[in-house]
């Protein structure tokens, strides 16, 4: 007799799945080749707090019966492909990077750090840049920031940083801000947050755009090849279209003029078929290399000097699919640094051996329990087989009457799988020592290279920076805090802090020494890195409905230059066979790249409109285009650098972001 399935129980159908006959995995689809011992420092020694896979099957197992993000909870996600230029087999296992072509499909999550999910997106701030590679041997996530280093150097003290940049707790002011003084005061009382407080205050924590950022993976980690030789690894990611970043001024308005500026900049660069473009790179250092260099390779305070540990490019990755529905991907994605595979394994660094414990906690009560890897958007794409069981949010329909290891009724599965055939195993390590509450004496410099950093910026950006610090203390209350900010920094350069002494009203330094270092990384300035390009920038074109002026060379030159143009006018309506995209009371100039003028405005209002728009977009060092019939409007600029009249000039100019030369 033939049963007739009703339409729920077909729909039920793709989640059922049965464990017998299958090898053992974690719930991200990575093969086990061990399930009954933990993870231990020698045989009789504690159990390691890195032991990801005790801690998925023991918290899952805690969390069998049945909020926003404390940090990163505002963000932009992307759908994507990652393609291998050539084949890592050389230095690393994973299949993912084995092979020249490879494809894999990735998720990408962009996110500021302090904010709230209803913050702006132009703050002064870290990056979030979170990348889910669904690879055939289970998830990996490569968790990083736009800013290569961090301001803690072990993960005990994360709670107290955050603590310290969130809203103040008596009034829950200011929001996604650092321009406070439990910021500032923990600066000024936990000095290894210098070198970070440098990257911070330059230029890099007010991005153009996720499509023009920089992503590391700032902890270090390890590669293993298939030969057992372990490389100490760092992760780059490098933006096709350049590092480019807004002026502060212009960040500041942005924020009340468009406050979802990232978030929609990418949204419509990859509708409009401009796909973000990121290069994946690595620095490797050999195992046995680990106490070669005059920094710690295990201190996430530190880069790792390109010129030093040059980058290997690894193959690029193409954003091309936004998400369909925000809540089910980018809220409900999950990241965790311990989603690794074979050929990936991590280093001893406190921060990193913290963090593999914490996502995993956050993602319980963000998302509701141990059964997250069961949404849609962090599925693995391959198949996942284990004994954790039940639990909010439970999909999976196990079937038959086994849900533990060893068994007898199942033939002992799902079954671990030996190394050599693809099961996970963690790089050995001798481990020798006490247990102890410290850090290594090599953690304990904390200016060379925040003193590197600054003296390897060009005087645009060092005056940036100055200019971050005075506005940032200028907004603390407390005197003496802004006194022990300016000491601090006198270690890093004696300029550096006189003058933001002299901005900030306290008293310039006395006996100071600064750090003994003359030690620059070009590599780390965003100037002398510039790459030039116009493509996906967007431009304001500046016409009216009085104008009679001739204007389809100028769309066509822009737009033929792969440039983005919105016509702006006085009213909304038909122009040039083309529907006016805004007005000059929808929009501001700081939401565009340049601004072309190709008329003047007849009527009071408009004018002062059309000139507000072209003397701010000046006083941001955008590039300015003009025709003809716009010469007497804008005839007090048409000798500055960066104001073109020809529309080849234009593009050209447009190509190198500012012109700092007005400064």
């Amino acid at each position: 007799m033939t049963i007739r399935k009703s339409e729920k129980q077909k729909q039920l159908e793709q989640y059922r799945v049965a464990d017998e006959g299958h090898a053992l995995t974690t719930n991200q689809g990575l093969k086990v080749a061990e399930d009954e011992h933990s993870l231990k420092a020698g045989k009789r020694g504690p159990t390691l707090l890195e032991d990801f896979h005790l801690r998925e099957k023991m918290t899952h197992f805690d969390h069998e019966r049945i909020p926003e993000r404390v940090v990163h909870a505002r963000g932009s996600a992307a759908h994507g492909i990652f393609e291998t230029y050539e084949c890592a087999r050389d230095i690393t296992k994973a299949k993912f990077l084995n092979g020249t072509g490879t494809t894999t499909p990735v998720f990408v999550r962009f996110s500021s750090v302090a904010g709230s999910r209803g913050s702006a997106d132009t703050v002064r701030d870290a990056r979030g840049f979170a990348t889910k590679f669904y690879t055939e041997e289970g998830n990996y996530d490569l968790v990083g920031n736009n800013i290569p280093v961090f301001f803690i150097q072990d993960a005990i003290k994360f709670p107290d940083f955050i603590h310290a940049v969130k809203p103040e707790p008596n009034n829950e002011i200011p929001q996604a801000q650092s321009a406070h003084d439990t910021f500032w005061d923990f600066i000024a009382n936990n000095q290894e947050s210098a070198h970070m407080t440098m990257w911070h205050m330059s230029d890099r924590s007010i991005p153009r755009s996720f499509r023009m950022m920089e992503g590391f993976g700032v902890n270090t980690y390890r590669f293993i090849n298939e030969e057992g030789k372990a490389h100490f690894v760092k992760f780059h990611w490098k933006p096709v279209l350049g590092v480019k970043s807004l002026v502060w001024d212009e960040a500041q308005k942005i924020a009340g003029k468009d406050p979802d500026f990232h978030r929609r900049d990418l949204w419509e660069a990859i509708e409009q078929g401009n796909y973000p473009e990121y290069e994946l790179g690595v620095q490797l250092i050999p195992q046995e290399d680990e106490f070669k260099y005059d920094f710690d390779v295990l201190d996430p305070t530190k880069i790792w000097p390109e010129e030093e540990v040059p980058v290997r490019i690894l193959g690029k990755m193409t954003l091309n699919k936004n998400v369909d529905n925000f809540f089910s991907e980018t809220e409900q994605v999950a990241f965790h640094v311990g989603h690794v595979v074979p050929g990936i394994d991590f280093s001893n660094d406190p921060l990193l051996q913290g963090r593999l414990f914490s996502y995993t906690d956050t993602q319980l009560i963000r998302l509701g329990g141990p059964n997250f890897h069961e949404l849609p958007i962090n599925r693995p794409v391959c198949p996942f087989h284990n004994n954790q069981r039940d639990g909010y949010g439970r999909q999976t329909i196990n079937v038959g009457q086994v849900s533990y290891h060893k068994n007898s009724l199942a033939n002992n599965t799902p079954t671990p799988v030996p190394e050599e055939e693809g099961g996970y195993s963690p790089y050995e390590e001798k481990i020798d020592g006490y247990k102890i509450r410290a850090r290594s004496e090599s953690f304990e410099d904390h200016f060379s290279q925040a003193r590197m950093f600054w003296l390897s910026m060009t005087d645009v950006e060092k005056q940036h920076i100055i200019n971050a610090f005075s506005f940032e203390l200028g907004k603390v209350k407390n005197k003496a805090i802004r006194k022990q900010i300016v000491d601090m920094f006198a270690q890093v350069d004696t300029d550096l802090s006189l003058e933001i002494a002299n901005n900030v009203g306290v008293l310039p330094p006395k006996d100071v020494e600064v750090v003994k270092t003359d030690q620059t990384s070009p590599a780390v300035s965003q100037e002398q890195n510039a790459v030039e390009s116009s493509v996906s920038r967007k431009v304001a074109v500046l016409v009216s409905f009085n104008s009679t002026s001739d204007i389809d060379q100028v769309l066509t030159t822009l737009e033929d230059a792969g440039i983005v143009t919105e016509l702006i006018a006085e009213k909304q309506g038909t122009l040039y066979n083309r529907e006016v995209d805004q007005t000059f009371s929808t929009v501001d100039s700081v939401l565009y790249d340049g601004v072309y003028v190709t008329t003047p405005y007849k009527d009071e209002k408009t004018q002062k409109q059309a000139s507000y728009f072209i003397e701010q977009s000046y006083d941001h060092f955008k590039t300015i285009g003009y025709t003809d019939t716009a010469v007497p409007f804008i005839s007090p600029l048409t000798e500055a650098v960066g104001v073109e009249k020809n529309p080849q000039a234009f593009v050209k100019a447009l190509a190198k972001h500012r012109h700092w030369s007005r400064e």
